[in-house]
Parts: C-alpha cells; structure tokens; sequence
C-alpha cells in the first residue's frame, strides 16, 4: 500500500480507528477478541492506529474496558512497526464530555496512557478537543516539553478550526490534525489549504459517516442503545434514508463500474482528493478490516473527483453531526 507522511513518520494510508472496539458501537469486545482483531489489521498492512484515554466502556462485570489497554496488548509484539496516536482532555460526563486541558492533567493523562498502552513513547498525541478554559500557548508549551522529554514524537489536533491551528502551529508545529470528513461531512474542507500550507496530515475520522456509507444499512437496522451511538444519529432514521438515497445509488453505481465496495468508493474518494488525507475507518469484523484497506487500490480519476464532488454538492443530505469522542 502507499505510504503517507504523519510528519517524518510513513504510515499506510489507510489507518485503524480503534475506538468501536470498547466504545460507541455496543458492548465493549473482550480485550481477546479486540486484541484479535487488532493484530488482523496489523497483518493486512495497518500501521496507524488511533485510540484515545476516553474510549472506554463498561464490561459486563462492572469494570472499565480501556481502549488504550487494548490497543497496548494488541501492538506490544510489533511496537516498533507500528504508528500509535492516541488523546488527552476529555473525559466523558453523564450527559456531555468534559474537556480539561490543563497543563496537570495533560501530565497526569500522559503517564496514564504510556501505561495502558505499555510504551515509553507516544508517536502522536492529540488534544482531544480545544478547551476554552486554557490558553492554547500553554497546551503547545507541554507538547513541546514532551517532544523534548521523548515522551511523545509528534503532536496534533482534533476538531481544530484555523485560527487555533495557526497560532498552536507557530508555538509547537503540529503534525496532523483528526477532524470528522465523508462525503455526508465536508464542511472542514475549508481546511485543506491551511494543512497543505503548513505541511500537516489531515486524518478523517468517520470517513464512511458512522458506517452509513457502507450501504449496507436500512431504515429497519437496529443498534444497541444507549451503547451504540449509531442508534441516536440522524442519518439512520427513516428521514435520513431517504435524504440520502441519491448518494447511496451514486455510491453504488459507481462500486459496480469500479468492481468495488461503496465502501471502498467513499474511501478511495478522499484518498484521491488529496495526499494528506489519511482516513481511519474502524470495525470489529475482520472481513470488513481487509475491505477498507483494499479500497487504496481503487483508482479514481480526477475528473471523477470532480464529477462526484459537483454531484454532492447538488444534494441535500441529512443535518449530519453523529458522534465520535
């Protein structure tokens, strides 16, 4: 697979988003099976992988099922192949997420996550999401320490506007921004001449929109609520169906033409808009994990590109925020 650049670092150019295994899609995986499924991705060719402090869930005796100690058993073997991002200030509250990027807490976070991820070293380190509460000089001031310290190689950004980008960028350059991207999501495009500018890997979480983009969905699907964030989101009622539908026969149309997936079609999309465009669709099915990689071999032309985007913007789909913490 082509490799793209998180800073000096070469990754595939399709990463793993860990996050469903313990968090947001039903009841946490046993960390054996998570681990499994982990360490199948490795073995297809993944080597980044995206986790966070806060993607946790609750196992069936009570206790917490910590991505992070998931992602640290799976990789342990082939540490040293491998890119690990993970993030620090949120935690999640009983009905919103809490964000706290003080200084403190981005220590206290840090030698937490070395722990569960049983590393000395964090390849990139994201703050999570801005909090208003701290000077953002401050929050680059640590990640510069931390450079320093060998505790973490690089540092990024999730859910940045440009204005706190550039000036974080000037503190402590930052290597990557996480921002959500889909076809269903595109208002960050407004984004993609300041990275290009700055040299910065844009990585899409969400890049299939929760799953929905895979088609293989229905108005009669049902998820785990409460678990399953997917049950609450909008593009999976009845009414988001059916605002979709035009962009799930384009999808399909154009996986018969291309002998694909529209899975693989909405990926391999944003992998041929851009070279800094690194998505990372996450799954607990191991077949599913094979079909996501395979769609960097799907070729798409730039005036298909362009073709798809003219299309998309003619459309009205569902009001889309989702979730992803």
């Amino acid at each position: 697979m082509e490799k793209r650049n998180i800073g000096a670092l070469k990754v595939s150019a399709i990463g793993f988003g860990c996050m469903g295994i313990t968090h947001a899609s039903g009841a946490p995986m046993s960390v054996k099976d998570g681990v499994k499924v982990l360490q199948q991705a490795f073995d297809y060719g993944y080597t980044l992988f995206d986790t966070a402090e806060c993607y946790t869930g609750v196992n069936g005796d009570g206790s917490i099922a910590y991505n992070e100690e998931v992602v640290g058993e799976a990789l342990r073997p082939t540490r040293d192949k491998v890119v690990i991002a993970t993030k620090f200030g949120v935690q999640h509250g009983k009905d919103c997420l809490i964000v706290d990027s003080r200084p403190e807490k981005i220590r206290q976070a840090i030698e937490g996550s070395l722990r569960r991820l049983q590393t000395d070293y964090i390849d990139l380190y994201y703050q999570h999401r801005i909090d208003p509460q701290v000077a953002l000089e401050e929050v680059a001031g640590v990640m510069a320490e931390l450079i320093r310290e060998g505790k973490i190689r690089y540092w990024g950004i999730s859910e940045v506007n440009e204005e706190y980008l550039r000036r974080a960028h000037a503190v402590c350059p930052v290597a990557a921004i996480q921002n959500r991207y889909s076809m269903m999501a595109r208002w960050h495009e407004s984004l993609f001449p300041v990275v290009e500018e700055l040299g910065i890997t844009y990585v899409a979480f969400s890049p299939m929109a929760n799953g929905f983009l895979t088609g293989r969905y229905s108005p009669d699907s049902s998820f785990e609520k409460g678990t399953d964030y997917r049950s609450s989101m909008p593009q999976y009622t009845e009414e988001g169906f059916e605002k979709s539908r035009e962009l799930l026969t384009l999808l399909n149309d154009l996986a018969q033409e291309k002998h694909a997936t529209p899975a693989q079609i909405s990926l391999a999309w944003m992998l041929w808009k851009k070279p800094f465009i690194i998505p990372i669709p996450g799954s607990r099915k191991t077949e599913r994990l094979k079909e996501n990689f395979d769609a960097a071999s799907v070729v798409l032309e730039a005036a298909e590109i362009t073709a798809i985007d003219k299309k998309l913007d003619g459309m009205t789909l569902p009001v889309f925020g989702g979730h992803k913490s």
